[in-house]
């Protein structure tokens, strides 16, 4: 009895071992546990996704196949306004085996913004270089057809594409990435939204690049966690969240006047609010980090994704850094149709134009108050001046905006000195580029601000928000001498009006200014966007 009671208490002493060892250590196997169950849990989706989707991507395929070799247009040498610089892209070595789908992520493709023309410009560049390829853009613009879109390509940026190359796939639910959808914990809601896009997209078609062009970073970490082996890239015009967005919580920083939530990092509201916006950017830095190519629009906006994304990607940035690659602008165009001599300076008229959408962020309701002001003065220069603001409306919201902005303009008594442009094609844009005589920006922290280049290269004097892209990038000396002026506030921009209405030489401002826009041209942007779809190619090959 003694020896067998001795052996059930060794027993339960081994088994209390055992189960002591075993609970120390289940932390330690649940964290080993859990990435691999995910990792596993991803890959079997993707599995099943690409299964599902096998016999779309066959039929899809034969489709454009069949409407290439119908399409009497062999000369994929498509006319644009970029006809020196782009014919020296088309020169480059040419690999037109790789027949692989590209799939850009895009829900509000046919928005007609620089984001926009950023889209069209790098697919156009992808189709020349490999003719073979497929383009599919994956949008939520159910209400209009391929021909549609690019009807509205060709009229709005003067960008034309190789049909049969390029297809679009309908998303079900782009309200989720809509901010008012999520009128609270935005930043994340529109994270997850793009996150189920990304899956909606998926369950469509399964590309063999899938490059972001919006900037929604969590649709690109789907990408990897459902196939880690297929190449992503992000186009990033502004960061999701950035270190002025964080600063500006601050009532006592630089930019705790600036911003929608300019101040509000205080009490216990603000707290919380700040906290968020901390552990959100963390999140948004560790999926940027899974990012194959990343390129920024801007000094701006590389510099805060460097900041950002800069610690969580030292292995992939060591030998290739972000790279700023300038947004495609109409420049050549521009010098084409638009004269600058001391003829051309007799046509101009006393007109201010603001190229912009009617989004909140643009912040027209400043320039319009600061153009009251300027005409309040009765100077010389504000006498007979108009505002123009052309911009494309997309939404309800953006009516409703414009609708407020007429009001607005009732109120100050200047009615009949400003003129509202809504959805104008190309053309009449260019119209009033040729006889304006003052470009104007009022947005804080503008990633780039393809507007503003415009107006430089059609010889615009421009008076732009002190901060972001136009200040970094855009309006900057030439030769030592200005191109323009930079403001901030109601003040700021009146006294900006006055100084540009009555500058001594107009004329050299204007020739200093088409200059500085030569940095911006549609072929500087396209064999710099090949560099890097060349490395996002050359990934599919290696797998």
């Amino acid at each position: 009895m003694a020896a067998e009671s001795t052996t059930t208490a060794a027993v339960n002493s081994g088994v209390r071992i055992f189960v002591t060892v075993a609970v120390s250590f289940a932390p330690f196997l649940l964290a080993m546990a859990v990435p691999r169950l995910l990792q596993l849990l991803g890959r079997s989706l993707g599995w099943y996704l690409r299964k599902k989707t096998e016999g779309r991507r066959s039929l899809l395929i034969s489709l454009m196949n069949e409407e290439a070799s119908m399409s009497q247009d062999k000369n994929l040498e498509t006319k644009s306004t970029s006809s020196g610089e782009w014919q020296k892209v088309q020169k480059q070595d040419v690999d037109p085996d790789w027949a692989g789908i590209v799939g850009f992520f895009h829900p509000f493709c046919n928005a007609g913004g620089g984001g926009e023309r950023v889209l069209w410009a790098a697919i156009r560049a992808t189709q020349n270089k490999w003719p073979k390829a497929k383009c599919v853009v994956y949008t939520g613009d159910h209400e209009v057809t391929k021909d549609q879109i690019l009807s509205r390509v060709k009229s709005r940026f003067n960008i034309s594409l190789h049909p049969p190359a390029v297809t679009f796939l309908y998303l079900s639910k782009r309200d989720w990435v809509v901010a008012s959808t999520w009128p609270r914990f935005t930043l994340l809601g529109q994270s997850l939204g793009s996150m189920y896009l990304a899956w909606d997209a998926f369950s469509l078609l399964v590309p063999d690049i899938f490059v972001d062009t919006m900037g929604y970073a969590f649709s690109l970490g789907v990408s990897k966690w459902l196939f880690p082996e297929i190449p992503t890239g992000a186009y990033v015009h502004y960061p999701t969240i950035s270190t002025d967005m964080l600063e500006s919580l601050d009532p006592d920083s630089k930019t705790g006047s600036q911003g929608v939530n300019a101040g509000q990092g205080v009490g216990i509201r603000g707290t919380i609010k700040k906290w968020y916006w901390m552990r959100f950017s963390e999140l948004y830095s560790w999926v940027g980090s899974s990012i194959d190519v990343v390129m920024a629009n801007s000094t701006w906006t590389r510099t805060h994704l460097t900041k950002l994304w800069g610690p969580w990607r030292e292995v992939k940035d060591r030998r290739n850094p972000i790279p700023a690659i300038f947004p495609p602008c109409a420049v050549e165009e521009l010098e084409q149709e638009i004269e600058i001599s001391e003829e051309s300076e007799t046509k101009r008229e006393k007109a201010m134009v603001y190229i912009a959408q009617f989004r909140p962020e643009k912040n027209h309701k400043l320039i319009v108050q600061s153009f009251a002001k300027f005409v309040m003065t009765g100077t010389d220069a504000a006498k007979g001046a108009k505002l123009i603001l052309i911009g494309s409306v997309r939404d309800d919201h953006d009516s409703k905006r414009v609708y407020e902005l007429r009001l607005l303009v009732n109120e100050l008594h200047i009615k009949d000195r400003v003129e509202f442009q809504l959805d104008a094609p190309w053309p009449e844009i260019l119209q009033w580029l040729q006889k304006a005589s003052v470009g104007v920006n009022g947005m804080w922290n503008e990633h780039f601000g393809i507007g503003c280049v415009e107006y430089q290269a059609a010889g615009l004097i421009s008076v732009v928000h002190n901060s972001g892209g136009p200040k970094l990038d855009i309006v900057v000396e030439v030769d030592g001498e200005p191109t323009g002026f930079h403001a901030e506030t109601v003040d700021e921009f009146a006294e900006g009006y006055e100084s540009a209405l009555s500058v001594a030489n107009p004329l050299a401002m204007r020739l200093r200014a088409r200059q500085s826009a030569k940095r911006f041209t549609e072929g500087e942007f396209a064999s710099k966007w090949l560099v890097q779809m060349d490395r996002l190619v050359a990934m599919t090959k290696s797998d």
